[in-house]
């Protein structure tokens, strides 16, 4: 488990929430980290989920976290008026993850958090685990109770 040890792995194990790691091999030449994640573990790509930090008004510091399923588009004006994805490196430097292994779990500084409500679909999710090719599988309801989300529709209809 050491190698596998991320906050995110560390948040969960001290709040003792059932959850699983799947590790996978990273493939750096990958367009999206979630949906690579969905085809190497072999999964449906609605219960991977890819962790978004948007520059939103009403956030810590302007930010918050949007969590939606791999294959769907996050939509900005669910977020609000002026909502865009934040820059790579404040994100990075805000959460103390790298893009492509920022999880919603053991962030430096916890930031607001909103779930696509599709979540709530499935007995469990799989979020990233703190880096590249390692998810973490958690029932939906111990992503929202651990991030204190909010659950609204966020992917583009």
């Amino acid at each position: 488990m050491a190698g596998r040890e991320t906050p995110a792995t560390r948040t969960a194990r001290a709040v003792g929430i059932e959850h699983a790691l799947h590790e996978y091999a990273h493939d750096p030449s990958a367009d999206s980290y979630a949906l690579e994640a969905a085809e190497a573990l072999g999964l449906d790509p609605a219960r991977v989920f890819k962790t978004l930090v948007v520059a939103a008004e009403g956030g810590a510091d302007g930010l918050t976290v949007c969590i939606v399923p791999s294959g769907d588009t996050l939509d900005l004006k669910a977020v609000g008026k002026r909502a865009g994805m934040a820059p790579t490196e404040r994100a990075e430097r805000v959460t103390g993850y790298v893009a492509g292994g920022i999880s919603p779990l053991g962030q430096r500084r916890p930031l607001p958090t909103l779930v696509d409500d599709s979540a709530l679909d499935h007995a469990t999710v799989f979020v990233s685990g703190g880096r590249r090719g390692l998810e973490l599988e958690l029932a939906p309801q111990d992503l929202v109770a651990l991030t204190h989300a909010r659950v609204t529709r966020l992917r583009r209809i």
